[in-house]
């Protein structure tokens, strides 16, 4: 092969036309519309060519046509306009300097890792809803000044491009990103530079190149092994997200993690919070400890703690087979080079991913790694954290259900990227500066009744217009890729009626999201899209896994029926499904449907987007809607049941759906008075607007997870490992302490007062405990009466603790305690006498395996 060698081309850009570089290459203007329309008015063929990405426009322009512009003076003004814009969001004062401004040390950050980021369709380094709700939280760290790095991997291929064949198989193209024509620059050091790291993989060192994105103030970095310095297997490595077998990915999860904290070392930032977005990247703690070792001189245990008090970790996944497993062979195979000579040992490793640590049998888990060395970890839903507490409680074995400490925060998402412009200005006109300043709040949205239904309205019919437009267009595209028939191009330009009730569904074809679910009775359905007087329709978006043969069997059912003649116009599928078809269907769609098989569903942020911009949300009460739904805001499919039945569940849901449309949806929408205004639907549309947007975006998430998490553990890492590591000294030789002396740890007697005795609302019933605690001090525990009323089954249900009191030690050195539990309410009650460590600097009393029952 010859050796090339390699050199950049860089845009050339006329002086006056400088501030376009400065626009193009800072992401702030996927969420502002105005740079939208001045990086399109560049050139907008060129912009539609290109996927909507700027640099690849400034890298393609004809001089002619730049010298045209360098011309014009109403471009230059626009331009001068957009650019003074993201030079006064870079500087202003922000939400978290108000916040954090005496506790936050200046130069401290928060990491924020993720496997993937959807930040807008051209830069294509993610697959769906994780990447996407990964993207939003950079956005809105960035508008509240939050110090968030993000920290990902740089994928030449992306995800995969769908495309279906005449038969509606769904088939996978890899997009390319040639990573020097878009939105990206190369990492460097304050001398100039470049930042590149190593990472120890069998028998040799992968080396990665770091690129820099810049997301308004956040900066995302992403490693790229694609480089000369690698062999053809190494540079594979960033190949393709969710790519290859089982090996490719702990090579992908060992870069992201070792190689992402590398990273941020390299880069010389001072980091005092991780957090990690699902377990991909939890080899990052591994690797933090190590660094933390050679750091701060401490040992293995001494660091394990350290890092411990400062991480995050946020779970998606509410199944176990969709937590990422391996074999010992294989993660010895990539762990062990990353520990050599650190004085760790692997089995030490092994021990972290295992809910039973003992157990040599039982296979790694990443989620388990990342839920024993973190601080906070939460589930995206309310409904996802109890699903999550339940899934992972035998990792705190003899802990209640309930208590076990993953908690949630609710997913959002970024309002501004979002929704339409014609929205954005409604809201401007209506909501002032609050809806972008203060979108979390309630007092924002309440001025959504000021609105002229009329205004809200034809705002609304606009948008399905351009869906229905957009979506024509997208059918003519597909139809002459496939060498469609002249007739069918034709049928194409006409599908769907501008003015019908728009249902859309767009999302991962994953099968319990049940794609084809409004599909099950044809004969009912055709009538409900076949009514003159009330006509709706449907389009539908989305792909499967490449490998989820189940998921492509229901996009094909999909495209046979939209073929039926009963259906044909009525029923359209979307294909090659990114950032800007879900933009067009949330932005257009009168309601937004959504039934996956609860509580399989974590989250779920399409719908989220959906209302945002107006539409209704007629879902199964699974992950945000369990939250969202009240009976003004939109539908509920069901009231929360859970079948074991599966065909049983689609047949009552998928009636319960038709039901839904048949006797309340369509008839209120098309419900209209005599100046054609269906006030019933649009007083729903303003009430979901007003309740929803309040509750379900990233504003109010990242404000939620600064306040309970990042802010106190990144104070913890400022003051006990920066300020005071004796702090973290002393907390690991007490852990040690206890760990080896727990087994000691018994309670021998428990007694109460008027044991058989009823009591009385108010009374207060008295119980006392003797313990044997040899080698630990009364100090190191926390004693107390676990209570509640029963259930039928004999279980304690939402049960409540009142701590007991030392009350002195006994004969043969055995302690006692006290304490009272307090009768608030009539019932059957039962209590049970526990026992967990106790220390000052703990962030939460609850130790895998330390807890003692009586």
């Amino acid at each position: 092969m010859p050796n090339y060698r390699r050199f950049i081309v860089k845009p050339s850009l006329p002086e006056k036309l400088k501030p376009l570089s400065e626009i193009a290459y800072n992401l702030w203007w996927v969420w502002h519309p105005d740079a939208i329309n001045l990086l399109r008015r560049m050139d907008p063929d060129l912009w539609d060519r290109y996927n909507h990405t700027p640099t690849k426009v400034l890298g393609s322009i004809s001089q002619e046509k730049l010298r045209e512009l360098e011309y014009d003076d109403g471009f230059l003004t626009h331009m001068e306009h957009v650019a003074q814009q993201l030079r006064e969001y870079m500087a202003e004062g922000t939400w978290f300097d108000e916040f954090a401004v005496e506790s936050w040390s200046k130069k401290n950050h928060v990491a924020y890792f993720s496997f993937e980021f959807g930040l807008d369709e051209c830069l294509q380094i993610y697959s769906g809803g994780l990447g996407v709700l990964a993207g939003d939280h950079l956005k809105s760290a960035s508008d509240l000044g939050i110090p968030v790095v993000g920290v990902g991997l740089a994928y030449t291929h992306g995800y995969f491009m769908q495309y279906l064949n005449r038969d509606g198989w769904q088939l996978e193209q890899l997009p390319e990103n040639d990573f020097y024509l878009l939105p990206l620059k190369r990492a460097k050091k304050a001398d100039g530079s470049l930042i590149k790291v190593e990472v120890p993989f069998p028998g040799r060192k992968v080396t990665a190149m770091v690129w820099r994105a810049q997301v308004g103030r956040v900066p995302l970095y992403l490693l790229d092994t694609n480089i000369a310095e690698n062999s053809p297997e190494d540079r594979a490595v960033t190949s393709q997200l969710y790519g290859g077998d089982i090996e490719m990915r702990i090579k992908q999860e060992i870069l992201l993690g070792v190689g992402g904290a590398r990273a941020l070392e390299a880069l010389g930032l001072d980091v005092s919070v991780h957090h990690m977005n699902e377990g991909h990247a939890a080899f990052a703690s591994v690797e933090r400890i190590l660094q933390t070792m050679r750091k701060y001189g401490f040992s293995y245990p001494e660091a394990k703690e350290a890092i411990m008090t400062s991480t995050v970790f946020t779970t998606h996944t509410p199944v176990p087979a969709g937590n990422d497993r391996f074999e010992r062979w294989l993660l010895e195979r990539y762990v062990a080079p990353v520990l050599e000579n650190s004085g760790v040992n692997f089995s030490e490793i092994m021990a972290l991913g295992r809910e039973n640590p003992a157990d040599e049998k039982e296979l790694f888990c990443m989620t388990v790694l990342a839920l024993r060395l973190s601080a906070a970890s939460n589930g995206v839903s309310e409904l996802h954290g109890r699903v999550s507490r339940k899934m992972w409680r035998n990792v705190w074995p003899g802990v209640p259900t309930e208590s076990v400490p993953i908690l949630s925060v609710t997913n959002g998402v970024h309002v501004r990227s979002w929704i339409s412009e014609e929205m954005r200005n409604l809201f401007d006109r209506y909501l002032g500066e609050a809806w972008i300043g203060k979108p979390g709040e309630d007092a924002t949205w309440k001025r959504i009744a000021k609105i002229p239904d009329s205004e809200l309205w034809r705002t609304h019919e606009r948008r399905r217009e351009r869906l229905v437009e957009f979506t024509r267009k997208r059918l003519v595209q597909q139809l002459k890729r496939k060498g469609g028939a002249e007739s069918e191009i034709v049928e194409a330009q006409n599908a769907l009626n501008p003015e019908a009730l728009t249902i859309g569904f767009a999302r991962r074809f994953a099968t319990y999201k049940r794609g084809s679910l409004l599909l099950t009775d044809e004969e009912r359905l055709a009538k409900l899209l076949n009514d003159k007087d009330r006509p709706v329709q449907i389009i539908f978006a989305g792909a499967a896994h490449p490998r989820d043969l189940e998921g492509k069997n229901i996009i094909k059912q999909i495209i046979h029926v939209s073929a039926k003649e009963q259906f044909r116009r009525k029923i359209v599928f979307l294909e090659g499904y990114d950032i800007d078809v879900a933009r067009h269907l949330v932005q257009g769609c009168d309601i937004w449907l959504s039934n996956p098989r609860r509580p399989m569903e974590a989250s779920g942020t399409s719908g989220m987007k959906a209302s945002a911009n107006g539409a209704l949300n007629l879902s199964v009460l699974d992950g945000w809607w369990a939250e969202g739904y009240s009976p003004e805001v939109g539908w509920a499919v069901g009231a929360g049941e859970e079948y074991e039945d599966q065909a049983i569940q689609d047949s009552v849901e998928s009636r319960a759906i038709y039901d839904i449309l048949e006797r309340d949806a369509i008839p209120l929408f098309y419900d209209k008075g005599q100046d054609g205004l269906p006030r019933g639907w649009v007083g729903k549309m303003k009430a979901s607007l007003t309740k929803l947007n309040a509750q379900f975006n990233t504003n109010r998430m990242l404000r939620e997870y600064t306040e309970r998490y990042y802010l106190p553990l990144g104070l913890r890492w400022q003051n006990y490992v920066e300020a005071n590591p004796s702090v973290i000294k002393s907390l690991a030789a007490w852990r040690r302490v206890v760990e080896a002396n727990w087994k000691n740890v018994r309670v021998l007697e428990v007694t109460a007062d008027n044991s058989s005795a009823t009591l009385k609302v108010g009374d207060k019933k008295l119980v006392s405990a003797v313990l044997s605690m040899d080698g630990l001090k009364p100090a190191d525990v926390v004693v107390e009466c676990y209570y509640g009323q029963m259930d039928n089954v004999g279980d304690i249900k939402d049960g409540e603790t009142a701590v007991m009191e030392f009350e002195g030690v006994t004969g043969e050195d055995k302690c006692k305690f006290t304490g009272a539990i307090p009768c608030d309410n009539a019932g059957l009650f039962g209590f049970a006498v526990r026992v967990l460590p106790s220390h000052e600097h703990l962030v939460h009393k609850w130790l895998p395996g330390l807890i003692s029952w009586g």
